[in-house]
């Protein structure tokens, strides 16, 4: 019986997932694995039985990842899942920052009671025009599952798009409208799009990317979308560039406090992802992958290890969570080996610092062999699934 700790509501269709195996609940002491939305987990106590941790959602800025890689827990995402859900809201946000559709609604709810409200506001409507996006420049910084999809929608409503991504993937690439043109670099962006949005992690590389400096590099008059990461954007600068008129508008899905109330900048309140598809698809992938982990030992959409997969070869399977190190490797065939057990199948995968060991084998596993690894120079954890 294994035990799954939620440390948020996660939708029933994604814990019906987990079979007569496991138990599923929001307070157990002991649990092997972890589902989690947006709950904050850097200053909690993981316990010895914890092996995996699932976000429902692509961010991980809520669990300490590397920490989690020390300890031997893989740490899970559902990259794609939500995707739809934020491109439907990156289209509304590109439609909000064309036109003052926000202001006008405020303003209409003002004249509440008057018996001339549509004179009034055939009258004075002007004074929340804005401009079409057909025939416009998008610039899409980062095409990966949201990206990409953004991308192919802003050609299908007639927009010029030109996106950047230096870390996109064949399937990405696949993936985009043949009149998606390729920029050269976030520069050739910033210099020709009438809109940008984007659609990258908050790392320390892209940390203030939208900053005095790249605004200078902007047209006048830019619209920018970030349904992303706050982190992005440096607030203080955007504001400046807001009233100054170099940026038109700026909608974003994350509130700080020192943008709420900021003329031209509209505020959502993280809504990208806040749809009952978008819910379902997510708890429902990151259950999977965790029954397919604990059961089978495979790893998929992990951000913190390899991706192993494996079909099962033999009555037994030990996996092994070490350092991307030499040697490892012979120190865990040689204690197979030593016991005289025939190893099935193999597979060995590393990612950066970290690296993953799945060996399949037709025997019963010695105490003795089991302590052998676990006391391999680089070893972090081993689990045996029988």
């Amino acid at each position: 019986m294994s035990n799954i700790l939620l440390l948020n509501k996660i939708a029933k269709v994604g814990t019906d997932i987990f079979d007569d195996k496991y138990t599923v609940s929001d307070s157990c002491e002991n649990p092997d694995a972890v589902m989690v939305r947006s709950a904050a987990m850097h200053d909690m106590e993981f316990p010895a039985s914890l092996k995996a941790i699932a976000r429902a959602g692509a961010g991980v800025n809520n669990i300490p990842v590397e920490d989690c890689a020390k300890k031997g827990i893989v740490v899970f995402n559902t990259p794609g899942a939500n995707a739809n859900g934020v491109k439907e809201l990156a289209i509304a946000a590109l439609l909000l920052a064309s036109r003052n559709i926000t202001g006008g609604i405020e303003w209409v709810k003002t004249l509440a009671g008057q018996e001339d409200a549509a004179k009034v506001i055939e009258k004075n409507k002007s004074a929340y025009a804005g401009i079409e996006i057909k025939g416009k420049t998008l610039g899409v910084i980062g095409l990966g599952a949201i990206g990409g999809m953004v991308a192919n929608a802003a050609v299908a409503l007639g927009m010029e798009v030109i996106g950047c991504d230096p870390f996109l993937t064949v399937e990405g690439a696949w993936g985009l409208s043949r009149s998606v043109k390729k920029a050269a670099s976030y520069e050739e962006i910033f210099a020709k799009s009438d809109f940008i949005s984007v659609h990258v992690p908050a790392t320390k590389d892209t940390k203030n990317m939208f900053c005095a400096e790249s605004f200078a590099k902007m047209k006048d008059g830019v619209r920018i979308i970030n349904l992303s990461r706050s982190e992005l954007v440096n607030s203080t600068d955007m504001i400046k560039a807001v009233a100054d008129k170099k940026v038109a508008c700026y909608v974003t899905d994350f509130a700080t406090p020192d943008i709420i109330g900021v003329d031209n900048i509209i505020v959502i309140p993280h809504l990208g992802a806040s749809t009952n598809e978008s819910e379902d698809n997510c708890a429902v992938m990151a259950a999977k992958q965790l029954v397919d982990y604990l059961e089978n030992g495979n790893i998929v959409n992990s951000v913190n290890y390899p991706a192993v997969v494996l079909e099962r070869g033999g009555l037994s399977r030990c996996c092994v969570l070490h350092y991307n190190v030499p040697a490892v490797i012979s120190g865990v065939s040689s204690a197979f080996a030593d016991a005289g057990i025939n190893v099935e199948h193999f597979v060995n995968r590393s990612k950066g610092e970290f690296a993953y060991t799945v060996i399949d084998f037709n025997a019963e596993l010695p105490a003795g062999v089991l302590d052998a690894i676990k006391a391999t120079d680089g070893v972090i954890a081993v689990n045996v699934i029988a």
